[in-house]
């Protein structure tokens, strides 16, 4: 089980890293028309942008392990709403195994945190 739990921590920090870096590239015609579509505005882009790094970040350490899968588990929630409101069932529905991910990580723990007996 930890290394599973590890491979997806790996994997949730790259996913984490590269779209929230993202929020600070020049974004393309695509994903300004997504974005917009969904009612997010620059700002909030780069706030969603700071979050998922920094939810990828806190994954890392068995301190915060738990407060950065719920940060991220609560970002694509939110995502997930925002895609609903704007009719967009496709977008939500595709997020949902990238929900799965930090939910299962609670579930299955940090690999190096000590066990509780």
């Amino acid at each position: 089980m930890k290394v599973i739990s590890g491979l997806l921590i790996l994997i949730s920090l790259y996913l984490g890293v590269s779209h929230g870096s993202r929020a600070f590239r020049k974004p393309s015609e695509e994903y300004i028309h997504m974005m917009s579509a969904l009612g997010i505005t620059d700002a909030a882009r780069t706030v969603f942008g700071l979050w998922a790094i920094t939810s990828a970040l806190l994954i890392l350490l068995p301190r915060t392990f738990f407060f950065g899968n719920a940060l991220r588990a609560v970002q694509l929630v939110v995502m997930m709403a925002f895609a609903l409101k704007a009719g967009n069932y496709r977008f939500a529905l595709i997020e949902v195994p990238f929900l799965i991910m930090p939910l299962l990580l609670i579930y299955l723990g940090h690999p190096f945190e000590e066990q509780r007996v």
